[in-house]
């Protein structure tokens, strides 16, 4: 083997670099398909005609179409400006609140989150990773910002000291998934209205 050869053999090797642009094409199709016609409407080659890119591209990307709309629900849900753990712990929950209600309200109502909240409902079943990507990346990070406001709000008797912090959350996002399904959902200003309400029923709001 030449030297020419041996460097020709490593390009093909290495084959062309990944286009970022192309990756988030495919995801964005994905995630759309998924909303639309739900898992079992939804193909590979479907969101590869819709992405503008050939079917092997989609492959090289990911192996399965559970693969792909689970990174795709991925990007959908991950928020920036989510509060860290060193700022939960330095602010007060009302200082908290009142930086994200806003935003939580607008998303919340927002119909391509209901209706994919919807669909990865109707999925959990039969392909469990869908939903434990959205648990991961939406319901968790929220779930111990919450269990902390609640342990300060406890800690300044706000909220009763026995109360059980896993119940309360689970009533407080029980409420919202509620409301947030409903056939006629509220609008951005009512949804705030009712998330205000909700953390001061809870204790975390005057």
């Amino acid at each position: 083997m030449t030297p020419q050869d041996r460097t020709v053999g490593a390009t093909r090797g290495r084959g062309r670099p990944k286009d970022p642009e192309a990756g988030r094409a495919i995801l964005r199709a994905g995630l759309e398909l998924f909303v639309e016609r739900g898992f079992e409407g939804t193909s590979m080659e479907q969101i590869a005609k819709r992405a503008g890119v050939g079917k092997l591209t989609v492959y090289r990307r990911w192996s399965s179409k559970e693969e792909l709309l689970s990174r795709a629900i991925e990007m959908m849900v991950e928020e920036p400006g989510w509060p860290s753990n060193d700022e939960i712990r330095v602010a007060s929950p009302h200082e908290i609140l009142e930086r994200i209600l806003p935003a939580s309200a607008e998303m919340a109502v927002d119909p391509r989150f209901r209706a994919l909240v919807a669909r990865i409902l109707g999925s959990s079943v039969s392909h469990p990773s869908l939903m434990a990507t959205y648990w991961k990346h939406y319901v968790a990070p929220r779930r111990a910002a919450t269990s902390a406001l609640l342990e300060n709000a406890r800690r300044d008797r706000k909220v009763p000291v026995d109360a059980d912090v896993d119940v309360l959350m689970d009533m407080m996002a029980g409420a919202v998934l509620y409301r947030v399904l409903q056939p006629n959902p509220p609008d951005a200003r009512e949804m705030e209205r009712y998330l205000r309400e909700v953390y001061r029923v809870a204790g975390l709001l005057p």
